[in-house]
């Protein structure tokens, strides 16, 4: 590993060791959310613009150091590990002026310009070519009516990307993304929602959103309308190496507590980590989270040096998300009664973990993806 790579990886390791998992194990327990100062922390270090080239005031890094950065993060809150993405990952879709873009995107890097993502719907998820909420263009304006589902930090960020489906009049409109900004601290104007009440990924609020009218200048700089979904599925490829990282980061915290916690609990007046059930365990979860790894930086490798489609992508994001519930859960197992309880934070890297096999595309997804490029996509039935 390079110099560079292991200092940015040390930088993570060392905010996590003393903010972030301090943070959690009091704020978890007691579903609150984090406080924005983070976000300021997290923008002195660099963590928004790690991809963002430097001439545009990022680190000009690439997806390894992105990965590495999530990894060590995840380790104390798979939800800090997703603030970064906030700008890393949506530093591409800012139009403009150059003039204008240069200052938007020196600003995210420093973490003062955010964005969230509107994509999925109540009635849409997995299949983002079917959305039903409608941007109709009445002048130099959209107008968007509509709902969307699981738009986290809608509230903290700076604009919204919304997908949307165009109104055209003739039902067979394409799509287009629109940015709708707003002040930090509330949803834009026109739009009302409600905190979803979830399980786990807590620190920030996840919301149902609803569009009322909502009235947003058209940007003579985006793309034409009619390939909204096809920008968003692309932008997906990083998101999933990253959120394998988060995969990663929660499984090797709990394997961490696990053998922490096997060394010290005594039954039968031994350590349990005598017990060869436990050793053997132990091993395994070892070699999931090694083989991971391995597979995750080579994928980044691949991503950086311009190789990388979205089979290899879809394939470290079925795996890590797999693993990481396994070995979480294992975690639970080693700690038995006391796993159970919110005074380890192993029930909260179980409940974190689970959810990596359901956003940014679901493991069936992943394994649709993969399959189709292996065998072609189904014919049906010959004969």
């Amino acid at each position: 590993m390079t110099e560079e790579r292991v200092m940015i990886q040390q930088l993570a390791r060392d905010f996590t060791r003393d903010v972030v998992r301090p943070l959690a194990d009091r704020l978890d327990p007691e579903h609150a959310d984090f406080p924005l100062e983070l976000i300021d922390q997290m923008g002195e270090l660099g963590f928004f613009g790690i991809v963002i080239p430097e001439e545009l005031g990022g680190l000009g890094l690439g997806a390894y150091e992105y990965c590495l950065v999530t990894e060590e993060l995840a380790k104390g809150w798979m939800s800090v590990a997703s603030v970064p993405a906030r700008g890393n990952a949506f530093f591409r879709t800012i139009s403009g002026s150059d003039e204008f873009k240069r200052e938007k995107i020196a600003l995210m890097a420093q973490g003062k310009y955010i964005g969230a993502a509107a994509f999925s719907e109540p009635n849409t998820g997995s299949d983002l070519s079917n959305v039903s909420c409608r941007a109709r263009r009445e002048g130099d304006e959209w107008v968007i009516t509509g709902s969307k589902y699981w738009c986290t930090f809608a509230d903290g960020v700076d604009f919204i990307r919304v997908l949307c489906r165009v109104d055209d009049g003739t039902g067979k409109g394409g799509t287009v993304n629109i940015h709708v900004h707003k002040p930090r601290g509330q949803l834009p104007e026109g739009v009302t929602g409600s905190p979803i009440p979830k399980i786990g990924y807590f620190g920030w609020k996840t919301w149902e959103l609803f569009f009322d009218g909502v009235r947003v200048p058209v940007d003579p700089y985006a793309p034409e309308p009619g390939r909204g979904f096809q920008d968003a599925a692309f932008g997906l490829q990083l998101a999933r190496a990253q959120t394998a990282a988060r995969s990663l980061g929660v499984a090797q915290a709990a394997l961490d507590h696990a053998i922490e916690y096997a060394k010290e609990r005594i039954q039968f007046g031994q350590p349990i980590s005598d017990f060869q059930a436990i050793r053997f365990k132990i091993a395994d979860m070892a070699t999931q989270v090694e083989a991971v790894r391995q597979l995750l930086y080579h994928t980044c490798d691949e991503i950086d040096s311009g190789r990388s489609g979205k089979i290899k992508t879809s394939m470290i994001k079925y795996l890590a998300a797999e693993m990481a519930e396994k070995v979480t859960s294992e975690a639970m197992q080693i700690l038995g009664g006391a796993g159970y309880t919110t005074l380890h934070p192993v029930e909260r890297f179980w409940r974190d973990a689970r959810l990596t096999k359901i956003f940014e595309g679901t493991s069936e997804i992943q394994l649709r993806i993969v399959s189709d490029a292996m065998l072609g996509k189904p014919v049906g039935k010959k004969g």
